[in-house]
């Protein structure tokens, strides 16, 4: 197998390279660093680790996945789809073997992107995509109802069940100021950019003269930012009795994260696989279905997909030492990046250098924002997150589209993603398997004398149709006198080995009556198979040859 070439797609972006380009990537990567903030702190604290966490992770995968990336517009970080794996490993491993675990799924990343195997994930069903989708929105919801409420919860358990629980007997320690900055968060994360909708009133009155400037500026202040200032300001005078970052975590260091080594060896690798694999995966897809998107909305060359696995991979692989948690690629991210006129890999780069210059110069600022409005907001992300309209359509698709959605959603929920995507792989080929057995058949021919069997054969003869074959065997044993049997093959366009197995046993059925087996009009992939495997020198030895279609 050759291996994929490593070429970031940085090399080939910044050919021709000018100011009026680096102005708009300029411009861009500020942009999306400063969005970046407030999710990347969120998704640590929801997902158990410290807000440097999800700081760092941004900053240092955001610089490698940008610089060694294979899209043009890709932004990495952390993200949403990961609080749930990364509380998980959490509770079950601990914080170093979630950084061996990390690390390991880096290396599996880099090999899948070597091996050229990035563009399998675009053979995982779409229903499978919306329904692990869909189930991990509802568990960042579920595990943000503690802070968005202000309980009183010394610890969350990572089951979804158990979440419920706790929180229904722990409801009567809500916190009304935590819950009305929780509220506000929310709302105004949706009402933000309505506001300057084209027909928006606030819009049109910043149209007047002289106010144009201030409509555009306010246009391009991201919502989150917005809620993280304005509310952590209003809780920090009112002095409101609410959680904060500082309260719980301490102030965010203000100098470079340390290098964290953890202690290797096989043992713990093998212990391991299951959340390797979950991170991997998980990492794979988000990172290239969020490439595609990036492709269809800038209109910039497409992606190379298995560039982008060996950058998310080099990403994961540094990223745990210096304490971070796993990156991907991230669309909401992604997106600002493009909407804001980023064209190459520049603007990732400035997007982290400028989160690393407001860590390092602004973080003790961090200590006052209220844990509630970190939870409005992914909340906010856990709803945009969602395919929900599709709940509501799934009368318009089949009854295997409905099954793969709706049991991946709910193994998702109930287990992990790991189960739903297995077993929702397994059940994709499985109804695959069921769907083109029945597109295979056997039909009858008129016979050309008394004494010969004629059949035509349609479609693909493989394992999952070959039992359709036992009724020219129940013909041959049962017809009268010695049979001749002819195959009429024009419709036969493929043909596996389970099925030219069952093709010489229906020989042996046949021979075993003293008659003769006659294959006609083969395609050239049914002939390959049968003459590559000496199926045809058998029949030759009977005095039988085999004719090809035209």
């Amino acid at each position: 197998m050759p291996l994929s070439p490593f070429r970031p797609r940085l090399l080939d972006a910044v050919r021709g390279y000018d100011r009026e380009r680096f102005v708009r990537d300029l411009g861009a990567g500020l942009t999306v660093g400063i969005v970046a903030l407030p999710l990347a702190m969120a998704f640590a604290i929801a997902s158990g680790l410290q807000p440097g966490a999800g700081l760092w992770t941004a900053i240092i995968a955001g610089l490698v996945i940008a610089m060694l990336g294979g899209s043009n517009v890709q932004i990495g970080g952390p993200a949403g789809a990961f609080i749930v794996i990364v509380y998980g490993i959490l509770e079950r491993y601990g914080l170093a073997n979630l950084i061996i675990a990390t690390a390991c799924a880096g290396v599996l990343l880099f090999v899948l992107g070597l091996l050229r195997l990035g563009r399998l994930v675009r053979y995982v069903p779409v229903s499978i995509v919306i329904g692990f989708t869909n189930g991990i929105a509802v568990l960042i919801a579920v595990s943000q109802v503690k802070d968005w409420l202000g309980l009183q919860v010394p610890k969350m358990p990572a089951d979804f069940f158990s979440q419920l629980r706790v929180i229904a007997s722990h409801i009567d320690t809500l916190n009304p100021y935590a819950f009305g900055l929780g509220i506000a968060a929310v709302a105004g994360l949706f009402v933000w950019p309505r506001l300057w909708h084209a027909k928006s009133p606030v819009r049109q009155v910043l149209q007047l003269p002289g106010m144009q400037e201030a409509s555009e500026v306010g246009a391009r202040i991201p919502g989150p930012v917005v809620a993280l200032v304005t509310l952590s300001w209003l809780a920090w005078w009112l002095h409101w009795p609410v959680a904060t970052i500082g309260s719980r975590f301490g102030e965010i260091p203000q100098g470079l994260p340390g290098f964290v080594l953890p202690d290797f060896s096989w043992p713990t690798v093998k212990l391991l696989v299951a959340p390797t694999v979950t991170i991997a995966l998980l990492g794979a897809v988000e990172s290239l279905l969020c490439a595609r998107v990036a492709d269809q909305v800038s209109g910039l060359p497409r992606h190379d997909p298995n560039q982008e696995l060996m950058a998310q991979g080099i990403a994961n692989f540094i990223v745990p030492f210096f304490g971070g948690m796993p990156a991907t690629g991230t669309i909401a991210r992604t997106v600002t990046n493009v909407r804001s006129g980023g064209s190459t890999p520049v603007a990732g780069i400035v997007h982290a250098i400028t989160l690393a210059l407001v860590v390092l110069l602004a973080g003790p600022l961090a200590f006052h924002v209220p844990l509630a409005v970190l939870a409005g907001i992914l909340l906010f992300v856990a709803w945009n997150m969602g395919e929900w309209k599709e709940f509501a359509h799934l009368r318009r698709y089949s009854h295997h589209y409905r099954l793969l959605m709706l049991g991946t959603f709910a193994l998702t929920v109930v287990f992990d993603l790991t189960v739903a995507v297995q077993v929702g792989l397994v059940a994709a080929c499985a109804l695959f398997i069921r769907k083109m057995s029945g597109l295979f058949r056997v039909e009858p021919a008129p016979p050309t004398d008394e004494a010969t069997l004629r059949f035509r054969l349609y479609g693909s003869l493989f394992f999952g149709a070959v039992a359709k074959l036992d009724a020219v065997v129940d013909a041959v044993e049962s017809a009268p006198g010695t049979p001749a049997v002819l195959l009429d093959a024009l419709q036969l366009v493929h043909l596996d080995t389970s099925g030219l197995d069952a093709l010489r046993q229906l020989h042996k059925a046949v021979l075993a009556r003293g008659g003769s087996l006659r294959l006609d009009h083969l395609q050239p992939q049914p002939q390959e198979v049968i003459e590559q495997s000496g199926f045809a020198d058998e029949l030759a030895q009977h005095r039988v040859s085999l004719e090809v279609g035209a």
